[in-house]
C-alpha cells in the first residue's frame, strides 16, 4: 500500500458517514501527510490544521495498520508520537480497521 492507496481507503471509509467527529493528521514524514476530517467526512493529503497530528514513519505505520505492531507498544517505544488532543487519537481504533482493508 502507498500513500494514495491509503488515501484513497480513508476517503471511501468516511464517504458514508462516521462516528468520529474531529480531525487528524498522520504525519509519515517524506512520504507525506494524511488529513482525516472527520467533520467535513473527507480525507486528503493536506496539511491542514488538525485537533492531533500522529508522527510516524510509513514502515511503522504499515505495521501497525495490518496488525503486526501494537499501536500501544509504538507509542511506548517512542515511534508513534501524538501532538495535540490525545484522546482523538484513541478514537482512531474502528476507523484504522477500515484503514487496513
Amino acid at each position: 500500500m502507498d500513500l494514495a492507496e491509503l488515501t484513497a481507503r480513508a476517503s471511501a471509509a468516511m464517504a458514508g458517514g462516521s462516528d468520529f467527529k474531529k480531525k487528524v493528521k498522520f504525519d509519515f514524514g517524506s512520504v507525506g501527510k494524511l488529513l482525516i476530517d472527520g467533520v467535513n467526512n473527507t480525507a486528503s493529503n493536506s496539511d491542514d490544521p488538525a485537533d492531533a497530528t500522529i508522527s510516524v514513519n510509513w514502515d511503522d505505520f504499515a505495521k501497525i495498520a495490518s496488525g503486526a505492531m501494537d499501536p500501544t507498544m509504538a507509542f511506548m517505544q517512542g515511534k508513534l508520537k501524538v501532538a495535540g488532543d490525545m484522546s482523538v487519537a484513541m478514537q482512531l481504533q474502528s476507523l484504522m480497521k477500515k484503514l487496513a482493508g
